[in-house]
């Protein structure tokens, strides 16, 4: 004899929705939306998908009065299938990750595209697209609802979202993984540094440390080459022509350019003494 175990109200909830992760019912699931069903924080009419024959199902599992859909949720419509204008996707990957059940394949700067037979009609790539590539075309005639998807389709659905929320944790651990083994392997042994009769522990730089500094380096390099150049065109008699009555909007952003370079350390010891040299007297 095969043991059988009750399921909760949350799972008979959510095995009667559509599954298709639209996040319509303000809610980032299926399974949250019946978890909140169920804990009574949420009314079981916020599923456009399911229509009014997904309100009914619900009405009569929890024993309640068949009402309207909420409009705030939306309105219950023919399946609509996302369509990719291939003429125009530059290959950014947003809608590859908004896709909930992973129906469309495609990578960095190259053409991606939607599975059909995969895609829920969630609407969720369509937002984050910045090139407005993305369409989304109903596919079921005049058929909306439960009339327009099967329970087959939502148990696929299902099933492709859990593999979906499976592959984000990997992927999140693995980076997880690799920023410890990159702050693992960056960190520099505290050596003592003798000074005078006492042993002083230096410090290990930490990665900011280094991003910082690296970034310092950058910006004095090219200063540098600016510096040269500036020197260069002085030299032909090419100098900049707009030193001289500078307009108080362009004297805010110079102020305020010199203001960064003060806060990172990059004063021009060409045209600044550092404060060190301004306050000895034998400077």
């Amino acid at each position: 004899m095969i043991a059988t175990f009750p399921t909760t109200l949350a799972s008979q909830i959510e095995d009667l929705l559509p599954q298709t992760q639209c996040t319509k019912c303000g809610y980032p699931a299926c399974r949250p939306y019946a978890e909140a069903i169920a804990a009574g924080q949420a009314s079981y009419n916020q599923c456009p998908p399911g229509g009014e024959e997904g309100v009914a199902r619900l009405a009569r599992l929890l024993g309640k009065p068949v009402i309207p859909l909420n409009p705030e949720n939306g309105v219950e419509r023919p399946r609509p299938l996302a369509i990719i204008d291939e003429n125009l996707c530059i290959g950014c990957t947003l809608c590859l990750q908004a896709c909930p059940v992973d129906a469309i394949v495609g990578a960095a700067k190259q053409m991606h595209t939607v599975i059909p037979e995969l895609c829920t009609g969630c609407d969720l790539c369509v937002p984050p697209c910045p090139v407005d590539c993305i369409a989304m075309i109903p596919v079921t005639g005049d058929k909306t609802g439960w009339d327009a998807w099967t329970q087959t389709q939502a148990d696929a659905a299902r099933i492709r979202h859990d593999q979906h929320l499976a592959r984000l944790a990997r992927e999140r651990d693995a980076a997880e993984a690799r920023k410890a083994a990159r702050v693992a392997g960056s960190a520099k042994p505290v050596e003592p540094a003798i000074s005078g009769d006492r042993v002083v522990k230096t410090a290990a730089a930490t990665p900011e440390d280094e991003a910082q500094a690296k970034k310092r380096a950058i910006i004095q390099a090219a200063m540098e080459r600016a510096r040269k150049k500036k020197e260069e065109l002085a030299r032909l008699g090419a100098g900049p022509k707009n030193i001289d009555s500078v307009s108080p909007e362009v004297q805010a952003q110079i102020d305020a350019a010199e203001a960064r370079r003060r806060r990172l350390g990059l004063t021009d010891a060409n045209n600044e003494p550092d404060s060190d040299s301004a306050n000895d007297p034998d400077a």
